[in-house]
């Protein structure tokens, strides 16, 4: 099966919600075939839907004296940050031509990024009850989805080089015994953001078993 991979670069978080938003209902109609976007965010912090304002450990007029956005979402799980060194995946996907077993689908994230970590040599792991990817005891991927009518939206984010400092502000996905890491902090070396993203993709190629173009912005995809 194809699909197509967008990879956008830095992009607000609205925008990439709206973006997503135009992608899942073009899917819905079956205008677009599945679709990967892959982007950094600005600084932003998220709290979805089952999310706790308690594991944000700053006012919010301190995150807007950093310069760090705040938004409630709509996918699933606690809070998290994006912000740039971070690569956000969003898979646009109908789950009825993957099947539609959800935890399969987080389980199928998880090894696309334990599989893409492995290729720059980093042991990614699982841990029992808490989904995304963890290195030891420390977590260097999230995820958290939102499902219509078995289209995906929302994914998985993976810390390459981001400012550790805005992680620490927040208990990551409501766990506090968890401090996050990053694939840089692993390696103790600095890593291109062009070859975690490839990595990404011939992983999610893999384990989606999907056939992958890319194009560099949505304009082929939204005529």
């Amino acid at each position: 099966m194809n699909a197509q991979v967008l990879d956008l670069g830095l992009v607000e978080y609205q925008a990439a919600l709206d973006l997503q938003t135009e992608l899942r209902d073009r899917r819905l109609a079956g205008h677009v075939p599945d679709t990967l976007i892959l982007l950094e965010h600005p600084p932003v912090i998220t709290l979805g839907r089952s999310g706790n304002m308690d594991n944000v450990l700053v006012p919010e007029s301190e995150l807007t004296r950093r310069g760090i956005q705040f938004f409630h979402s709509n996918r699933g799980g606690d809070v998290t940050y994006h912000g740039p060194g971070q690569i956000v995946g969003y898979p646009i996907m109908d789950l009825t031509h993957h099947g539609t077993d959800l935890r399969e689908h987080l389980w199928k994230l998880e090894e696309v990024l334990i599989r893409a970590l492995d290729t720059l040599s980093v042991l990614g792991t699982r841990r029992e009850g808490n989904t995304g990817v963890w290195i030891g005891e420390n977590k260097i991927a999230s995820i958290g989805i939102h499902v219509k009518r078995w289209v995906t939206t929302h994914g998985f984010a993976l810390n390459v080089c981001p400012n550790m400092e805005h992680l620490s502000l927040i208990h990551h996905c409501g766990i506090t015994d968890a401090p996050m890491t990053s694939v840089q902090k692993v390696l103790s070396r600095p890593v291109a953001l062009p070859e975690v993203r490839l990595a990404l993709v011939q992983a999610f190629s893999q384990v989606f078993n999907l056939t992958l173009v890319n194009y560099p912005n949505p304009s082929p995809a939204l005529p």
